[in-house]
């Protein structure tokens, strides 16, 4: 049974990595049609910014797109075939009303949220012409996060929060906020980070990575099935992404990814974990956030530029370098925060 099943989530995520793989050159040649091109910021508060960015305006932007497409495929595919052919396909489904129907609806919302902002940054369309202004995009953090916080406490009944070595405890409504949180932390801070050729890409594709792992060895076998292939989505899309770019991400893949992060960490109950998991994400937003507050109380920034991965940029080290450097750091700690797991499984439980 377990080996089974660990064979259908390897089988998903090669097939969505070599379905993405596929129609990524279909959605370039989209993108490029529709003049979906990525516009820079002009800002006085962000001059560093502009100024090493300037460059990569006119990058086709919305690339997001192959990810999230490549689950929605696997998913609608997945569940034809399961209704219509042998049991075969019963076994490759990986929708499940318990396990993945939840996250990929929350998935794809946040995909569509994003890809209105994309839409609207293309077209010069918002503060300095580059989309929703921040606190449009932390509405819709919130209200996300909160309609998630709902489901999970009113239809799923869950109220209780696990502690890596400590246990289970029964927080009660307490649940709610912690859950908005995590969603609306992980949404904010994967935005943040996605501003270098595969940084978000790569430090995503970690956390899924781990994140499947966790799954498989919680017993939520569908859900491992769904991160997996998001990762192997996210695998297709670096081999574009990397350093220079082909194509960048766009909000429509940046918020999906970090609203999935968030609602799996929920489901698999880590939250504890998520920060060694996206460790990066959380560098970069507490990064802006003590950028944010020491202009204002103090009158001077911090660091040169935020979030930090342009502070590194602008001290001169070449962006690929920024992005290998984060990536390694990522790595060093979803395996540490796979470890925390494993022995808080094997010792504690």
């Amino acid at each position: 049974m377990i080996i089974a099943e660990a064979l259908k989530v390897l089988i998903t995520t090669i097939v969505a990595f070599l379905l993405a793989l596929f129609i990524s050159p279909f959605v370039y040649r989209l993108i490029v049609g529709l003049k979906f091109k990525k516009q820079i910021r002009v800002s006085r508060e962000a001059p560093i910014f502009s100024k090493l960015h300037k460059g990569k305006e006119g990058t086709p932007t919305m690339g997001g797109i192959i990810i999230w497409g490549t689950v929605l495929i696997l998913a609608v595919v997945f569940l034809v075939l399961h209704y219509f052919l042998d049991s075969f396909w019963d076994y490759a489904n990986f929708l499940d009303r318990s396990q993945t129907y939840l996250p990929l609806a929350f998935f794809f919302v946040a995909a569509l949220f994003g890809l209105f902002d994309d839409l609207m940054g293309v077209r010069r369309i918002g503060p300095n012409g580059g989309g929703l202004h921040m606190r449009h995009k932390i509405i819709g953090y919130i209200v996300l996060s909160a309609l998630g916080a709902w489901w999970f406490t009113v239809k799923l009944g869950w109220s209780s929060i696990h502690i890596p070595f400590l246990g289970v405890y029964n927080i009660g409504w307490w649940y709610i906020p912690i859950f908005m949180f995590v969603v609306f932390a992980s949404a904010f801070s994967a935005n943040e980070t996605d501003g270098l050729d595969g940084l978000l890409g790569g430090v995503s594709l970690f956390a899924f990575g781990a994140l499947t792992v966790v799954s498989f060895a919680s017993g939520l076998y569908n859900l491992a099935a769904l991160n997996g292939a998001i990762a192997g989505a996210l695998l297709a899309f670096l081999w574009f992404n990397i350093y220079p770019a082909k194509f960048f991400m766009g909000d429509t893949g940046a918020m999906a990814l970090g609203v999935m992060l968030g609602i799996t960490t929920m489901l698999t109950n880590t939250a504890f974990l998520l920060p060694f998991f996206g460790v990066i994400l959380v560098i970069e937003s507490v990064s802006v956030i003590i950028q944010l507050f020491s202009k204002k109380v103090f009158k001077r920034k911090v660091f040169l530029s935020t979030p930090i991965h342009h502070h590194f940029e602008a001290l001169g080290w070449p962006e690929s370098q920024v992005t290998m450097r984060f990536w390694i750091i990522s790595i060093v700690f979803t395996g540490l925060g796979l470890v925390i797991f494993f022995a808080d499984k094997i010792f504690f439980r």
